[in-house]
């Protein structure tokens, strides 16, 4: 009950053989080759795009509000 064995496999690829013909089947195979590589392609970005999230420093609440506080003001003096 584990792998496929050389008979299984062998009656496995005659039936898709007979399903979809030898035209059809590199054309699958191409189409599943570039869904794959998008595949990869995106979920490559996204642990890019989290490791460079994780490397920035995150700043506090308080630190944040006296930026905006200081911002502010800064605008009414040159008023």
């Amino acid at each position: 009950m584990g792998s496929f064995g050389g008979i299984e496999m062998v009656v496995i690829v005659l039936i898709v053989l007979l399903l979809f013909g030898a035209k059809k089947i590199p054309e699958l195979a191409r189409g599943i080759g570039q869904g794959l590589t998008e595949f990869r392609k995106a979920s490559t970005d996204i642990r890019k795009e989290i490791e460079k999230g994780s490397e920035e420093p995150v700043q506090s609440n308080r630190e944040t509000k006296k930026e905006e506080k200081e911002s502010v003001s800064e605008e009414k003096k040159s008023e």
